[in-house]
């Protein structure tokens, strides 16, 4: 199968609808949905973007963005949130091609690692986060305190260099 990526407003009717999707996927996962904040404006470049999967028939198939966290003497990480692949959609490396996206759109923003948080009952993406090179950090956001908790990061290289 063919996707074609998009950038999409994170408060477009489109990214809404994945981003609900998400939400029941988590509480059918873990009991809630995701409590951390996010405003409509974390997503808009350049201090984030948000990009959605067409197939080929023109349904949205999944999705991913970044927005910034913090700053360091002047770089700044990115945040990968809401990286979703539709169950029909699933196990064709649609995720894995979102994950390259969301890392080749905060490096051209200029930010030198990507951070996220996931969960134990979310172990393929923990699988596949492995697979790509993420590797544990410091805990952060919302469920830094949260037992269980899985926070990761990967250095970027610099679309510039």
């Amino acid at each position: 199968m063919q996707y074609t990526l998009s950038r999409t407003r994170f408060d477009s009717p489109v990214a809404q609808l994945l981003c609900a999707e998400i939400q029941e996927e988590y509480v059918r996962r873990y009991g809630g949905g995701d409590e951390t904040e996010l405003g409509e404006d974390d997503f808009h470049p350049p201090n984030g973007d948000f990009i959605v999967a067409f197939d080929e028939s023109g349904e949205p198939a999944g999705c991913g963005g970044w927005r910034s966290h913090g700053e360091d003497g002047g770089s700044r990480d990115a945040e990968m949130k809401r990286v979703y692949v539709r169950e029909h959609a699933r196990r064709q490396g649609l995720a894995s091609l979102l994950v390259a996206a969301v890392e080749a759109s905060a490096a051209e923003a200029g930010c030198k690692r990507v951070i996220l948080e996931t969960g134990p009952r979310q172990p393929e993406a923990v699988a596949m986060y492995g697979v790509l090179g993420y590797a544990p950090v410091t805990p952060f956001g919302h469920y830094a305190c949260t037992e269980g908790s899985i926070h990761l990061g990967k250095e970027l290289g610099s679309a510039k260099e």
